[in-house]
C-alpha cells in the first residue's frame, strides 16, 4: 500500500491518543478522515474542529463510501459491528501499529519503547531535536504542551514514534535508532508472564533495529537483553551515558551529564522527578548523537513544558498543590509519589487512585498496595474496566484489603468531592489511566476557590 493512494481513511476508535495522532497525520496530507468512537471527548471535539467527521454510535450506515484504508485500535473487540462490516467489504483493515510501520519505513525512525516513560521521553526528544534545528515529525502518546498536540509535522526525514509493547505492536517497526526505557512486567493479559514479555516482545524489538543503527537501554536492564553488538546504556549514576548529582534547586530538578563525548553541568529540567531525569537522559543522549548542540539541549530541557497528565501541576500556591498523573502501574505510582515527596518535602500527600483493568489490578495487587501505602492518605476508586469484563473477586475493596495504611478508604465518583473536602489536602495527586481525569477541572476549581483556607 502506497501512502499517496490513501484518499479517505476510516478510524475505529479515533479518540484514542495514538489513533488521533495518525488521524491528524492523514488529515494533514489532504486525506478525508472519518471515524467512530464510543464517547465524545475534548480530543474528539478538537478533531471535528480541525475538519474530521466523527460519530459516536456503532452504526454501519454512518460509514462513508469510498474508504481507502480502515485503521483500528486493538482495544476494539473483534465483534464490533463496524469492524466486522468493513472486513466483509474486503477493504484494507490495519491496526494502528501496522500503519505507523508503513509511514515510518519511508523515513529515518527513532522508536522509544518501554513499559513506562514512552510519552515523556518521546516528547522531550522531539522538542530537543526541534530546538537543535532537526525538523522531525512525531507521533506522541500525549498532548505535549510545547506543541499543543500529539502529532508534530516536520519537513526532515526523521520521525519519532512510541514503540508500544501492547499486543506486540512495536514489532511492526524497523527503527534506525531505538530506546528501551524499562521492561517491567505489564500487559500480562497479552504475554502471560514476564519472561514471555522479554522473549517475544522486547528482544525481537531490539533485533529489529536496522543494521548500522543504535539502541540505548536503561543500564539496569542491559544484561537481560542479551548479546547485541550495537547496544549502549544510560541512566542515573550508571551506564555509558549517565546523569549524576541529581538535586532540586530553585524548583528545578538539576543534574550533571556525562558521556564519552560530553560533560555538561547544571542542567535544569522543568518536569519534576528522578524518573523524568532518566527520561531526559535518554532523550538528550539521542539528540546529542544526532548533532544537537549542548546549548540547545540546556535551553530545551529548561523550557520543556511537559505533557498533559504526566505529573501535570494544575494548581500550586505556597502551601498547597494539585497534580494529575497518568500512573497506572506500581512503578509509575512510586515514581509520581516519590517526585511529589521530593518536590514538596514535609507536606501531607493525599492521593486518589483509579485502578485500570481488572487483569492488571489482579496481576500487580501487591505492588499497587505497597505503592499506595507510601501516601499519607490514599483514596481508592473502583476499577476502570476499559476493554475488559469483571474478574470475580477482583475489586477495589479487595485491593484495599491488601493495603496497610491506616488512613486508606474507598471513594466513589459520587462522593469523591465530599471526600476531598473532608481531607482538605495540602498536596493532592489524582492517579490513573481511566476516566479520573474528568475530575480535573472540578478539583482545580476547588483549590482555587479555597486558596485562603
Amino acid at each position: 500500500m502506497k501512502l499517496e493512494d490513501i484518499k479517505k481513511v476510516y478510524f475505529i476508535g479515533i479518540g484514542g491518543i495514538g489513533m488521533s495522532a495518525l488521524a491528524r497525520y492523514f488529515h494533514g496530507r489532504g486525506a478525508e478522515v472519518h471515524g467512530y468512537d464510543r464517547t465524545e471527548t475534548l480530543l474528539t471535539k478538537k478533531l471535528v474542529e480541525e475538519g474530521m467527521n466523527i460519530h459516536y454510535t456503532e452504526d454501519v450506515n454512518q460509514v462513508p463510501e469510498g474508504v481507502s484504508l480502515v485503521v483500528y485500535t486493538p482495544a476494539v473487540p473483534a465483534t464490533h459491528r463496524e469492524l466486522a462490516y468493513l472486513r466483509e467489504q474486503g477493504l484494507p483493515v490495519k491496526k494502528r501499529a501496522e500503519v505507523l510501520g508503513i509511514i515510518s519505513r519511508g523515513m529515518k525512525t527513532i522508536a522509544v519503547a518501554g513499559t513506562h516513560g514512552k510519552t515523556t521521553t518521546s516528547s522531550i526528544l522531539t522538542y530537543l531535536l526541534r530546538c537543535g534545528g532537526i525538523d522531525c515529525t512525531a507521533f506522541l502518546g500525549g498532548i505535549a504542551a510545547n506543541f499543543g498536540s500529539n502529532f508534530v509535522e516536520g519537513k526532515s526525514d526523521w520521525v519519532v514514534v512510541e514503540a508500544d509493547e501492547f499486543d506486540r505492536s512495536f514489532l511492526h517497526l524497523s527503527p534506525n535508532v531505538a530506546v528501551i526505557l524499562s521492561m517491567d512486567a505489564d500487559h500480562l493479559d497479552i504475554y502471560g508472564d514476564p519472561e514471555t514479555l522479554l522473549e517475544t516482545g522486547f528482544r525481537p524489538f531490539a533485533a529489529k533495529v536496522e543494521k548500522g543503527g543504535r539502541l540505548y537501554i536503561h543500564h539496569q536492564w542491559r544484561e537481560q537483553l542479551g548479546e547485541l553488538p550495537f547496544v549502549e546504556s544510560y541512566g542515573i549514576g550508571g551506564g555509558d551515558y549517565r546523569s549524576e548529582n541529581v538535586r532540586v534547586e530553585n524548583g528545578f530538578f538539576t543534574f550533571d551529564y556525562r558521556s564519552p563525548a560530553h560533560r555538561i553541568d547544571g542542567l535544569q529540567l522543568a518536569m519534576p522527578g528522578r524518573h523524568n531525569v532518566e527520561n531526559a537522559t535518554a532523550a538528550m543522549t539521542v539528540a546529542l548523537q544526532l548533532g544537537v548542540g549542548e546549548q540547545d539541549i540546556r535551553v530545551g530541557l529548561r523550557t520543556f513544558r511537559g505533557i498533559r497528565r504526566r505529573f501535570e501541576v494544575l494548581y500550586r500556591s505556597e502551601d498547597r498543590a494539585y497534580i494529575d498523573d497518568y500512573a497506572h502501574h506500581p512503578s509509575e505510582l512510586k515514581a509520581a509519589i516519590g517526585a511529589a515527596r521530593e518536590l514538596f518535602p514535609g507536606k501531607r500527600l493525599t492521593g486518589i487512585f483509579q485502578p485500570h483493568l481488572y487483569s492488571r489490578t489482579r496481576d500487580f495487587a501487591g505492588g499497587f498496595a505497597e505503592a499506595l501505602d507510601e501516601l499519607d492518605e490514599p483514596l481508592l476508586m473502583e476499577i476502570y474496566p476499559a476493554r475488559e469484563l469483571p474478574i470475580e473477586g477482583v475489586t477495589a475493596q479487595w485491593l484495599l484489603g491488601k493495603m496497610k495504611n491506616p488512613n486508606k478508604r474507598l471513594v466513589s465518583k459520587a462522593n469523591l468531592m465530599e471526600a476531598v473536602e473532608r481531607a482538605h489536602p495540602e498536596i493532592l495527586l489524582t492517579l490513573g489511566a481511566g476516566d479520573i481525569d474528568t475530575f480535573r477541572e472540578t478539583l482545580k476549581a476547588y483549590f482555587e476557590d479555597n486558596r485562603h483556607l
